[in-house]
């Protein structure tokens, strides 16, 4: 008897090892993604997907590294929180093998007042704080300089850092902090260049709050793209390409339209 019992569990984890015993479903779709807007909006998708038969599972990050690395691990099947210019550097940086199968919002930088109401208040060696992460720094600075600010070494591109201004008339402060730092130091700071999500965070909008925002039309709104990620080769994979419709939709577009009032913008 006690025989015949060890072979049927043996048999059945030869089963579970050539079935995948406890594997995913096809219906579920598992995606990492930050708190806001990203979760947000992927709630909306959620209900538009489970009509389809699918379910969304959405866990929630608040840093920028292990939403990538458990896709690129196999915990996740996509994730969406990052801009493509992120995407790009952390593939260079990590080696992984993570790819955008569909651009879904930008959030514009917004330059927001501190301990200093206006721009043109600003005065001699007044702080400005910017994003400290390689991508983010760029993309505030190249907002100063629209503003006429600073000016940036012609070759700087979207890799600039505050060594590559070469013109500070105002011989402006800049400190760079964690960019999810960035809201709670505009009381000691004259102003802030806030990334949209933070600022949504911190009560903020870029349409309403910003003494500046990025032009729509500008390179940098491309670049910034934020996009749903998958693991390279998962690109037409049928759960992710419901995914993507889901968060293309029109009922999605009309939600961001009517829940962030021009602090998140679609881009499809």
């Amino acid at each position: 008897m006690k025989k015949i019992i060890l072979l049927m569990l043996v048999l059945g984890l030869v089963g579970c090892m050539v079935s995948g015993c406890g594997k995913k479903d096809d219906k579920t779709i598992t995606v990492g993604a930050s708190v806001t807007p990203h979760a947000e909006i992927l709630e909306v998708a959620k209900e538009l997907l489970e009509e389809q038969g699918y379910t969304l599972e959405i866990t929630e990050f608040n840093d920028y590294v292990l939403p990538n690395t458990s896709v690129e691990d196999g915990e996740l099947d996509a994730n969406y929180f990052q801009h493509r210019k992120y995407l790009a550097d952390f593939n260079e940086e990590n080696g992984t093998h993570l790819v955008e199968v569909a651009a879904v919002h930008y959030e514009p930088f917004g330059l927001y007042a501190g301990k200093t109401a206006t721009i043109d208040d600003l005065t001699d060696g007044a702080s400005i704080a910017v994003p400290n992460d390689g991508t983010n720094e760029a993309r505030a600075l190249m907002l100063l300089e629209e503003q006429g600010l600073i000016k940036l070494s012609e070759d700087a591109g979207f890799t600039a850092t505050k060594l590559d201004i070469v013109e500070n008339p105002k011989n402006l402060d800049i400190q760079e902090l964690d960019a999810a730092q960035l809201v709670r130091a505009l009381e000691d700071v004259d102003m802030a260049v806030i990334n949209g999500n933070y600022a949504i965070q911190g009560g903020l909008n870029a349409a309403k709050d910003a003494l500046a925002v990025e032009d729509k039309n500008s390179e940098a709104v491309q670049t910034y793209a934020n996009v749903l990620v998958v693991k390279e080769g998962h690109e037409e994979d049928e759960a992710v390409q419901a995914l993507v419709n889901a968060l293309q939709s029109e009922e999605v577009k009309k939600f961001i339209e009517e829940n962030y009032d021009g602090a998140v913008i679609a881009m499809f």
